[in-house]
């Protein structure tokens, strides 16, 4: 248990936010705060899912192909987007709204307020998640609240994170996972929230780019307002790939970010009675298809090694999502797509 230079344990810090535990005799962990987990179930029973990269930085395979953001959002083709993922057997999508620049394919007033032209007319997130559902996938989206060493400058000044009084920054984050929810409801079935150690000084790797000055961001009531509109919607904190850190024992499902087939479950449940995930790269290593004019990535594993990955996960009822490499139009790498068909033959 990580301990900081007074030798207070990590969890001691996380008191105040509800991170005593009790050991329950099923040996998992029952949390002493009043937080009721939202019922993961139909996560535990899917094999694998799919996500996609794509972002404002996603960039075109042909000559031709690339659109401004605004243009490129109006004219993704869903049903066929859609009909790519259930044809690979993917059971749910995490799609990933903004990364490293805050580019958001859809309407959103509190994301306007910080500024303006980072929004798009077009829903595309709701005509996803519509057309998931229409099919039988469950979907799930990826936020990143994109301050990160200055990935996207402009916007880190503007949301309020170099300010020494961090409460702008936190309001105006928590407003856009409150409008966000509550527009989408239930056909929001889980947030995945990247770059959470950027907002906490506390955690694994102790730097994030901003002075924080004792300011301890609320990870509970972050939590907690992910929910709106939908309180049975899942939500996972990304601590780093494969590194264990609660930041607020609010949450549902481990974030599971392994990149590669690796650090393979020995049960459904990790110690604080999170719903167990893995998330690898299938094939771009690179997780964005950022590089103008170059193919779709093919797999970057043998068919037999991500075949019984798939089938150990399984076997303790922890799904496996594969990122798949997804250029600007979006259309998927076909050679991951077929290999998935394949692993879905085998396991159904």
């Amino acid at each position: 248990m990580k301990t900081d230079i007074c030798g207070i344990t990590r969890r001691d810090l996380l008191k105040g936010i509800g991170a005593t535990a009790l050991a329950a005799s099923s040996s998992r962990q029952l949390f002493a705060d009043t937080y009721k987990q939202a019922d993961a179930s139909w996560l535990a029973n899917c094999h694998f899912g799919i996500s996609s990269h794509w972002t404002e930085q996603s960039q075109p395979v042909g000559a031709d192909d690339w659109l401004p953001f605004e243009e490129a959002v109006s004219q993704f083709n869903v049903a066929r987007y859609v009909d790519q993922l259930a044809g690979a057997g993917a059971e749910y999508l995490i799609f990933t709204s903004v990364h490293a620049l805050q580019m958001l394919p859809a309407p959103c007033a509190a994301i306007d307020r910080v500024m303006s032209g980072r929004t798009t007319k077009r829903d595309l997130i709701g005509d996803l998640a519509d057309a998931c559902h229409a099919r039988g996938l469950h979907f799930i989206l990826y936020y990143n609240h994109s301050c990160n060493f200055g990935d996207d400058p402009t916007w880190e000044y503007k949301v309020g994170y170099h300010e020494a009084d961090k409460s702008r920054l936190t309001a105006n984050l928590l407003g856009i996972v409150r409008e966000l929810g509550a527009r989408y409801g239930k056909r929001l079935d889980g947030w995945w929230f990247d770059s959470c150690s950027r907002l906490d000084p506390l955690d694994w790797q102790e730097k994030t780019g901003t002075e924080w000055r004792g300011f301890r961001f609320p990870w509970d009531e972050f939590a907690d307002t992910a929910k709106a509109g939908h309180p049975g919607r899942l939500v996972t904190l990304r601590a780093g790939l494969m590194h264990h850190y609660i930041y607020s024992t609010h949450q549902d499902y481990e974030d599971g970010e392994a990149y590669q087939p690796i650090a393979v479950p020995s049960s459904q449940f990790t110690q604080e009675h999170l719903q167990g995930h893995r998330w690898i790269c299938l094939d771009n290593p690179g997780w964005v298809h950022s590089k103008v004019m170059t193919p779709l990535i093919a797999p970057m594993w043998h068919f037999a090694h991500i075949l019984d990955y798939v089938r150990t996960c399984n076997n303790v009822k922890v799904p496996v999502t594969f990122n798949v490499d997804i250029d600007r139009t979006g259309l998927l790498s076909p050679e991951s797509l077929a290999m998935l068909r394949e692993i879905k033959k085998k396991i159904a």
